[in-house]
């Protein structure tokens, strides 16, 4: 039996194919960098180097950590303990694992703060001077002087803010990158780590922005919100109060890849078996984030997540 098709149902036909082909396509885009593993490096020499990382193929992101130290006039300087030094262009070789990585298809992000070093923002003029620093040294700004890593722009800037008091001028931090990225067509990928109890003491204010592509939120030490299989509520609280609360694209569950990284290290079994199912269920959902790749390498904790994230 042949079956006769109308013009009319053809041409019909052929534009809900291009309709879905442009929908997928849509729909694929949508989800950037989201997705996967992110992690830290640069705080322990046993981690190796950036481009083996990367070449895992186990990592999305990777962020380098850390700018720690910055305002009070100091100048801005990045501490990657025995890695390197950026003193006297001592962390060039650092250029060619970013882009390494870029190549990989890993995006790289500059990680400012951390849980250590000397850093605040006291007023509007030292946040607009970081962003101008951290343009022109890291992304893809020029500067007059010697980029630390060389000229290997980063992907962005992540913020893990942890010390000082709160300081309202990380908004206009982030404020500022962003306009960067717009004015010279640059992307400037922004992302976070704020603490899991919300809302966080620093960067709270600054992720209701929605300038935030990715916050992975750090689900440990801090036994009011982390992990606990006991209690499971509490997790589940904190992270439906995170996504419904900062209007960021993805979010991450940020965990400890061993038991000396943090308190609040659940295994991976744990971690496939009790939490991804949970926050899966999530649309904003983008993965996981291990702290950090030095401890990741002793626990190869991202090899038994991998392909379950």
């Amino acid at each position: 039996m042949e079956i006769q098709f109308s013009s009319s149902f053809a041409c019909s036909l052929l534009i809900i194919l291009v309709f879905l082909g442009c929908y997928s396509e849509a729909t694929a885009g949508r989800g950037g960098i989201g997705g996967g593993i992110a992690t830290y490096w640069g705080q322990n020499i046993r981690e190796g180097r950036l481009t083996a990382a990367c070449a895992t193929g186990k990592f999305k992101i990777v962020n380098i950590g850390f700018l720690s130290t910055f305002g009070n006039g100091q100048l801005p300087q990045v501490n990657l303990t025995r890695h390197c030094s950026p003193i006297c262009n001592g962390c060039w070789n650092v250029s060619a694992g970013i882009v390494n990585c870029q190549n990989d298809g890993v995006k790289v992000m500059l990680s400012i703060g951390g849980p250590h070093g000397n850093y605040s923002l006291s007023s509007g003029a030292e946040a607009l001077d970081l962003a101008d620093y951290i343009w022109n040294n890291f992304l893809h700004g020029h500067s007059t002087s010697l980029r630390p890593f060389g000229y290997a722009p980063l992907d962005g800037v992540d913020f893990r803010i942890e010390r000082g008091e709160f300081s309202p001028y990380y908004t206009l931090l982030a404020r500022r990158l962003y306009d960067y990225g717009r004015q010279w067509g640059r992307k400037v990928y922004l992302t976070a780590a704020p603490g899991c109890c919300f809302p966080d003491n620093y960067l709270t204010k600054s992720l209701y922005t929605g300038l935030f592509d990715y916050v992975w939120i750090r689900f440990f030490n801090d036994r009011q919100c982390q992990y606990n299989s006991g209690d499971p509520s509490v997790f589940r609280r904190s992270w439906m109060q995170w996504i419904h609360s900062i209007p960021a694209r993805k979010f991450y569950v940020g965990i400890p890849a061993s038991e000396e990284a943090g308190d609040g290290y659940v295994t991976p079994a744990v971690l496939i078996r009790d939490v991804l199912p949970f926050v899966k269920r999530s649309a904003s959902y983008g993965g996981v984030m291990l702290f950090d790749l030095s401890n990741d390498v002793q626990t190869n904790y991202s090899s038994s997540i991998s392909g379950r994230v």
